[in-house]
């Protein structure tokens, strides 16, 4: 079966919403008016994979500063000097996981952002996904900054930053 990895759009909305759904119940659930701000975003560079004409995976992602959170349901802000390329979100859904879909999504983002000169990639986990993203290299950082700390809370008790050299990824 083929597959189409393409930069998300908003047409892709209410498709990106059942994958959410699919994988995340109702907790992390983000609107479709959350995302399509981010996607008018000039820092957002999120990816959405087809496999066999449906829609399957999606990587919310934005160019960033290492140690800035964007909170749940936030908005993806446009930095001048940005670092890092933040993943915000990917979902896969869970009828497609194992198959590799989510390594199809991070693999041309991660090597165009080092193109694009970006230093670090960074995330926050959930979900007891630390294990996933340690394999990937990624490692918890204690965020100094107060503010970043209650972005960071907005999801819940188990959520820790991540980063890792954006050197490493490939």
């Amino acid at each position: 079966m083929s597959v189409v990895v393409r930069p998300l759009a908003l047409s892709d909305l209410a498709d990106l919403l059942a994958v959410q759904l699919a994988c995340y119940g109702e907790g992390f659930v983000e609107s479709g008016e959350v995302f399509a701000r981010r996607l008018a975003s000039p820092a957002n560079c999120s990816l959405v994979l087809e496999q066999g004409g449906t829609v399957c995976a999606y990587l919310a992602a934005y160019r960033s500063v290492c140690g800035k959170v964007t909170p749940l349901h936030g908005d993806f802000e446009a930095i001048s000097a940005a670092d890092t390329l933040y993943l915000h979100d990917m979902a896969v859904l869970p009828t497609r996981a194992g198959q590799g879909l989510a390594q199809a999504l991070l693999t041309p983002l991660w090597e165009r952002a080092q193109q694009e000169g970006l230093r670090h990639t960074a995330l926050v986990s959930v979900q007891g996904s630390q294990g996933y993203w340690a394999r990937h290299g990624y490692v918890q950082q204690v965020l100094q900054d107060a503010a970043q700390r209650q972005r960071l809370a907005t999801y819940g008790e188990g959520a820790c930053y991540m980063v890792r050299s954006l050197a490493a990824a490939l």
